[in-house]
């Protein structure tokens, strides 16, 4: 794999390979009422449908497929609030390697449960007073495991955009093409799967306004350090983006927006009222920017990625009630 910034479309055709018959190759759906609140034409990719619930399963068994034997041996270790953490913790499974995961204390019990499920080790750290990447590379040096981050790693990257992919494969070129942004590798390798086969569409991240960081690099042509964010999109409760990550987003990205947590759950309602889907705040945000008119669409062909639908079902009744 491409191990520097000059990752391409190619790449991202060589991850579909990697997760063919692993991965699901999720529906494409569409909604007439969608469309007239929008004013557009829109086509919901529903990664919610993925493996683990999430899109996160594409780069996870993408980078540890070509794991050498040593790596193999010796396990994969991660950070992640949830998502990527049962993603890893699947793909290690399936493929027989040792998995030792580091959890927010404070991360959704449904994720927390789940990794354990596919069994692997959880550690978990207070994700406002600790480093979990600091505390990610020493265990990793400790214990002679892979470190394979959320999403700034390139395999990780071109894993996730084979979801766009997929996409436009089912649908055609697009004109605009809307995608959740927490640490960039959606986003990212988004954007590489349209630079292959829609060159002409705009892909837009969408994030939570109260963690724009990805907004706030994107204008200052720099990586933004923030805090925490208060959000309830979880899964992007990040607080800069990856730099593999950035300079693919500065390369093929036309513009990051961002939408409220109001307007995340009044997307939830929707789907779940609507559509009969659950799709977990974090994977609203890109909905949530069509059906609220956070970027201009009307009268276009755009795509969506739904990226996950893991939510605790308290919490998403407390959300949708």
């Amino acid at each position: 794999m491409n191990d520097n910034d000059n990752l391409s479309f190619g790449d991202v055709q060589q991850a579909a390979q990697r997760i063919k018959g692993a991965a699901h190759r999720t529906p494409v759906m569409t909604s007439k009422t969608a469309n007239d609140i929008a004013g557009a034409e829109l086509f919901f990719k529903c990664e919610n449908l993925q493996r683990i619930g999430a899109f996160k399963f594409r780069g996870a068994y993408n980078a540890l497929s070509q794991f050498t034997e040593e790596q193999r041996h010796n396990g994969v270790l991660t950070f992640s609030s949830g998502n990527h953490a049962q993603a890893i913790a699947l793909a290690a499974k399936l493929l027989g390697i040792r998995a030792v995961i580091i959890m927010p204390e404070d991360a959704p019990a449904l994720k927390i449960q789940a990794t354990k499920g596919y069994g692997a080790e959880v550690i978990t750290y207070n994700r406002y007073t600790e480093d979990r990447e600091a505390i990610a590379r020493q265990l990793a040096e400790e214990k002679n495991m892979t470190l394979i981050p959320p999403y700034d790693h390139p395999d990780v990257i071109c894993g996730q955009g084979t979801a766009a992919m997929e996409l436009f494969e089912e649908v055609g070129e697009l004109d605009v093409l809307l995608v959740c942004l927490g640490g960039g590798g959606l986003l990212a390798g988004s954007a590489l799967a349209a630079s292959g086969l829609s060159p002409r569409c705009e892909v837009i991240g969408v994030e939570p306004e109260r963690g724009n960081d990805g907004q706030q690099s994107f204008r200052k042509g720099e990586i933004v350090h923030i805090s925490v964010p208060d959000t309830i999109a979880d899964g992007a409760k990040v607080t800069h983006l990856g730099h593999h990550n950035f300079a693919v987003i500065q390369r093929h990205v036309h513009d990051i927006v961002t939408v409220s947590d109001a307007q995340l759950i009044e997307t939830m309602k929707f789907f779940a009222e609507r559509m009969k889907i659950v799709v977990e705040p974090t994977g609203c945000l890109a909905a949530a920017a069509a059906l609220h008119a956070a970027y201009p669409i009307a009268g276009k062909r755009v795509g969506i990625i739904l990226s996950g639908g893991n939510v605790d079902l308290s919490s998403f009744a407390q959300f949708i009630s």
